[in-house]
């Protein structure tokens, strides 16, 4: 065993067998002061699942109504509209309010905005207080991850670790069982931001030190549920969708490893497990993009109905412009056709033509 890999004790399940380590739940935490940016869907649900552990915890967003209906009335009037959020959850407008004090960062801004967003910040969080990252994508402009990004904005010397797996918001508000890998290159550190998440009954993490593997797979699900939602809009059964799916993770795995992950990480919660949810869950708005365009809607129209946002959209352009800088791009016929489909407006039938051209071959 390698000195960066954490051990998992003899009664702590494996998950096929990739480096992901399990992460017993403690039976008891600190109680810690935890500021979440962003009460999106995420972020609430995030700081919902930290207030029910019995955190001090506060989400600072920008919308005064949203702030007063989360304190009042213990709602997001925008975002999983109806459920009921832990009374102990409370939201600010005030950053110094926020963060001042805070033992822990989790970060659900999407990643497009992120850059300027945290660096508003950079006075109010100090380099050993960590940030959890959960915003999945590729920036458009810099084609940096937000690894990337938190080290440009607060220097390397920055805590950090970064949170994915198959995770819909509204579940976890409502304690439905959930698996979470948890990526930090500090082992320890990644062990104590899980002991914050876990609990006995309706959440599990497990932990790894690749980063990249667990950022690149956050990031490129989103573009194959896209492809996934299209080829089932258009009506073309379940037998290309689940070949659009299978073989987009092998995509996101030779790109990964490409950017130096490790090839077994994508077989994990972040990779295979964050792609079979968001290609064939309902709730997953990527894959509404898809379906929605496959039905004959115009990419401006879905995205403007939209109160959320698709980060599947901007990592399609992004991932292109980096397999291409890459010389990949005819590795990854998947991420070429979506592109070409979504950005370029070729018919969806499309998606498929590429692989099915493929002369016969090993599978990889």
């Amino acid at each position: 065993m390698s000195s960066e890999e954490v051990p998992v004790p003899a009664s702590s399940p494996s998950v096929g067998g990739v480096k992901e380590k399990a992460l017993i739940p403690p039976t008891q935490t600190s109680k810690e002061k935890i500021c979440v940016l962003g009460a999106g869907s995420f972020g609430t649900a995030i700081a919902s699942m930290l207030a029910r552990n019995n955190h001090d915890v506060t989400i600072l967003d920008r919308n005064e109504m949203r702030v007063k209906s989360i304190n009042e009335s213990h709602t997001n009037p925008d975002y999983l509209v109806g459920v009921a959020l832990p009374s102990n959850l409370r939201a600010t407008t005030s950053a110094t309010d926020a963060l001042t004090g805070a033992a822990y960062v989790f970060h659900a801004i999407p990643i497009q905005v992120s850059k300027k967003f945290l660096s508003q910040y950079t006075d109010l969080i100090a380099p050993t207080v960590p940030i959890v990252s959960m915003s999945k994508g590729i920036h458009c402009e810099t084609l940096q991850f937000m690894n990337d990004i938190i080290s440009e904005v607060f220097g390397e010397e920055q805590l950090s670790a970064y949170l994915s797996g198959p995770s819909f918001a509204k579940e976890i508000v409502l304690g439905m069982p959930t698996g979470f890998v948890l990526a930090s290159t500090d082992v320890a550190l990644a062990q104590r931001v899980g002991a914050l998440i876990s609990d006995d009954r309706r959440v599990r993490v497990w932990t790894t030190d690749d980063v990249v593997g667990v950022e690149v797979g956050g990031a490129l699900k989103n573009v194959y549920a896209i492809a996934a939602g299209a080829v089932e809009g258009v009506g073309l059964g379940y037998n290309p969708t689940a070949l659009v799916v299978t073989r987009g993770c092998s995509e996101i795995k030779k790109l990964a490893v490409k950017l130096g992950a490790r090839p077994e990480t994508l077989s994990g919660l972040s990779g295979i497990g964050d792609l079979m949810l968001t290609c064939f869950g309902p709730a997953s708005r990527n894959r509404s993009v898809g379906v929605r365009i496959g039905r004959g809607e115009s990419l401006q129209d879905v995205l403007v109905s939209m109160n959320e946002v698709a980060e599947g959209v901007p990592t399609i352009q992004a991932a292109h412009t980096l397999a291409t800088k890459l010389h990949m791009l005819d590795q990854l016929p998947l991420l070429k056709a979506v592109h070409q489909v979504v950005h370029e407006g070729y018919p969806i039938p499309g998606i498929l033509d590429g692989l099915m051209a493929i002369p016969v071959s090993e599978e990889d």
